[in-house]
């Protein structure tokens, strides 16, 4: 048993050998752990006996109060012991805490499944994200996958190699005490690691999760793109995510356009140079929006767009009610598309402008009363409406307004038929894409703008490509300076001290001439 005296600050001499009366050496101390919820803030190697450790504590035990480290497991020579700092804690071990929070019944049992589980998973490669979050890398067949440590998914992983080996499922308590002892693995004994979704960006190279089952990702340099099985980087998958199909040389980008109606060309070349951000993984990006009357195709050009970067069970959706919404939408997808907008109220537009051009959001997590979730990335935004949707000026001038021409009656088209025909194409157009990225990637270095307006990066990357994509020189300036103007205009129309302002000018210009 280890006394509060020989411990001193959880370093002193070794424990004397006093087995507790659940279990002795060989005890599971991290399963143990991990089955009562103990939060550990630190897991350390302690310093005076080799091969032992010691678990610092959110909180002890026996007094809430005590906080912060001040009380500890330790374990050492496979027997573990407890002590806590504080006077009120005098004498408490761990025969003290065994009686409030008894081992289970199938502990060595228990144990040894754990320990098996742990031995078949001697390949997988535990990390943490920069939020602390543990993940599992798993290599199945030639490629690899990556799963939270406590999803569904891994424990069907854990439980399908413990079966294939032993010919019988584990027990729930080892699976849990192998889990357990996997997540700790993951916070204190593994590196932190960034988690990509959808796209990300390495090397002076891009990378594209096609989100099939093969693991399938397109890798895009200056020189060309091709798909690999096994990207240098590690992506993560939500639940809606749906595959983009394998691309293929030899379509054209004006492929494309017989599917969306966008109307005149600097609809086309802006929408181009959205699509071009979009397959960035860093931002910032422009805000698209789809503005149209009833018969325009908002809803399907900003499905069609999304399918050709990140395809989804819900492709467009709701605007979010709140903050934590947004935030979940934004972790777990790499487009947000949001339909048929009646009005953006002021809180949503400040939160779109920081997820289009940066600035990190947090809310509190889910059943906590002071943890806050934070989220610091950018997202390429899709938002259609029938009414003007940029009212606010900090929005209009991160924003591509585009209006759409109304559809005549003679001219629509079947709308399974429309994506039964993009989904043919899908492939040669996004092989067309992809080297379009190639070209501008290849072209950015040597780039340069006379000026340089808000959206400074965008401007920078949708000029490198005006070559790649067949554009002449200075076209995407000159159609994103008239639509920042349009979108002005349209601003100061629709807040009413701006139109009183704008008739009062008139009103003057029309009196100076007469």
């Amino acid at each position: 048993m280890i006394s509060r005296e020989n411990l001193a600050q959880f370093g002193g001499t070794a424990p004397a050998q006093e087995e507790p009366e659940s279990d002795g050496p060989g005890f599971d101390m991290e399963g143990y752990i991990a089955r009562h919820a103990f939060n550990v803030i630190r897991r350390k190697p302690w310093q005076s006996h080799p091969g032992g450790f010691i678990y610092e504590l959110d909180q002890c035990p026996f007094n809430s109060d005590h906080k912060d480290g001040s009380a500890a497991f330790t374990f050492v020579d496979g027997v573990p012991g407890f002590a806590c700092k504080h006077n009120g804690c005098h004498g408490k071990t761990i025969k003290d805490v065994f009686a409030v929070y008894p081992p289970p019944a199938d502990l060595k049992q228990s144990r040894g499944q754990a320990e098996k589980l742990i031995q078949l998973a001697h390949n997988v490669q535990f990390f943490h994200t920069p939020e602390a979050d543990p993940y599992a890398q798993v290599p199945v067949g030639d490629h690899s996958e990556i799963w939270p440590i406590r999803s569904k998914g891994f424990r069907r992983w854990l439980i399908g190699q413990f079966y294939r080996a032993f010919g019988k499922p584990p027990g729930d308590q080892g699976l849990k005490d192998a889990i357990g002892v996997f997540e700790a693995q993951a916070h204190f004994d593994s590196p932190e690691s960034a988690l990509w979704v959808r796209i990300a960006e390495h090397a002076d190279r891009i990378y594209i999760d096609l989100g099939d089952e093969q693991r399938h990702a397109v890798e895009i340099s200056a020189q060309g793109w091709h798909i690999i099985s096994d990207p240098p980087v590690r992506f993560r998958r939500s639940r809606g995510m749906r595959a983009l199909p394998l691309p293929v040389e030899g379509g054209s980008i004006r492929m494309l356009r017989m599917f969306l109606n966008l109307g005149g060309d600097d609809n086309w070349i802006l929408c181009l140079a959205w699509l071009m951000a979009a397959y960035r993984a860093t931002g910032p990006y422009p805000i698209l929006i789809l503005q149209g009357e009833q018969g325009s195709a908002k809803s399907t050009t900003a499905k069609l767009l999304r399918r050709l970067i990140d395809p989804s069970v819900s492709a467009v959706r709701r605007p979010p009610r709140d903050d934590r919404d947004l935030l979940i939408a934004a972790t777990n997808s790499r487009i947000l598309a949001y339909d048929n907008l009646s009005g953006i109220p002021p809180w949503l537009s400040d939160a779109l402008c920081q997820l289009a051009t940066g600035g990190g959001s947090s809310t509190r997590e889910l059943y906590t009363d002071a943890d806050e979730v934070f989220f610091d990335a950018m997202r390429p935004i899709i938002l259609n409406g029938i009414d003007h949707l940029a009212e606010r000026a900090d929005l209009a001038d991160r924003a591509l307004i585009l209006n759409l021409p109304p559809i005549e009656e003679n001219n629509r088209r079947d709308e399974a038929q429309l994506y039964a025909e993009f989904e043919r194409d899908l492939p040669q157009i996004l092989g067309a894409l992809f080297a379009a990225v190639s070209g501008t990637l290849a072209r950015r270095a040597h780039t340069r703008l006379d000026r340089k307006p808000r959206m400074a990066d965008f401007a920078l990357w949708a000029t490198a490509a005006e070559g790649p994509l067949g554009f002449p020189p200075g076209a995407f300036m000159r159609a994103y300076c008239g639509n920042r103007e349009e979108a002005i205009q349209e601003t100061l129309e629709a807040d009413p001290v701006g139109a009183a302002v704008l008739a009062m000018m008139d009103q003057l210009k029309d009196q100076h001439q007469v």
